[in-house]
């Protein structure tokens, strides 16, 4: 935990000294809108958010903002960074969320079946399919969904309105399915080959030849023994999956106009909105590290012979 408030602190350091190579004036500039901004307001702002003092004080200024919950005003959107995270995030919550029950249902089985039927001609075909779907970009499942099922079929919508609630389009199955299935066939895709490999290795261990000689039948090594074990690195990728809320669906966010925190934070870099990016890299790095620990604690729920104790 100490680990963890440490990173978290290092992340937020480096990100602020990034940003603040651009300059006081062009942070100024970001925070009041390049287009309405003039010098007398740049001045204003650099000397209301203290840019102009040395990075050590502004650093620290800045750290007591955050800590607070304050990442400041969107110039673009002309509201608080913490208002537009607080709408953006409960929608990627929803997304990968759902996506990644979604793809556990179907990726824990598959990567069993696959050991039971290992190299035979369903194994090899599961084995390539993974493959083409871990290798393929998001945007371009995403595009080619979207082409197939929204505009030559139209059974769903290919995007979804920024003013919709999580609960409207939670309730419209029409609209999140197809962002849903896209990250779900990729990360059925890595976790059914992490499931596969871990099993083959839980069956090779001396615990479950021992429980085959005491005449264990086979379902009962592969489920009783075997799978728990198997969990771990699953767990480690859950974990380290929360870091997708605010990173790794931005791709998937943007092609399908999804109102989450990754389209939030694209159109906060093209529209060079400092305070939203910073905003929303401190939230991405809290959620990395939050999923890390989280990883590390849970591996003492799936495998009883880890303890974590003080010596």
């Amino acid at each position: 935990m100490l680990q963890s408030i440490l990173v978290c602190i290092g992340v937020l350091v480096i990100v602020y000294v990034l940003f603040s190579f651009e300059g006081p004036v062009e942070l100024a500039k970001s925070i009041l809108g390049s287009a309405r901004a003039n010098p007398h307001e740049i001045q204003l702002t650099i000397d209301a958010y203290g840019f102009n003092q040395p990075i050590w004080v502004q650093l620290w200024r800045a750290m007591d903002h955050y800590l607070h919950g304050d990442f400041g005003i969107s110039a673009q959107q002309n509201q608080p960074v913490s208002r537009l995270i607080a709408t953006a995030l409960p929608r990627s919550l929803l997304l990968v969320g759902e996506s990644t029950v979604f793809a556990l249902i179907i990726a824990l089985p598959l990567g069993v079946f696959q050991v039971v039927r290992r190299n035979k001609a369903s194994d090899y075909t599961l084995t390539s399919l993974s493959f083409i779907f871990y290798a393929m970009p998001p945007y371009l499942l995403g595009i080619l969904l979207v082409m197939v099922f929204a505009v030559h079929w139209h059974i769903f919508d290919p995007n979804i309105l920024p003013s919709e609630t999580v609960l409207q389009i939670a309730s419209s199955w029409k609209q999140l399915t197809l962002p849903m299935f896209t990250l779900a066939a990729l990360t059925v895709a890595s976790f059914s080959r992490y499931m596969r490999s871990s099993m083959m290795d839980s069956l090779a261990e001396d615990y479950v030849r021992t429980a085959r000689a005491k005449g264990a039948g086979e379902g009962r090594v592969l489920f009783r023994h075997a799978f728990r074990n198997a969990l771990i690195p699953i767990i480690t990728l859950l974990g380290l999956s929360l870091p997708g809320i605010a990173g790794g669906a931005v791709i998937v966010e943007t092609v399908f106009n999804y109102p989450g925190m990754g389209y939030l934070t694209y159109t906060a870099a093209i529209s060079n909105d400092v305070p939203t990016v910073v905003g929303t890299t401190i939230v991405a790095t809290v959620l990395t590290v939050a999923g890390s620990l989280i990883a590390d604690i849970l591996y003492a729920i799936a495998d009883p012979r880890i303890r974590y104790a003080s010596h």
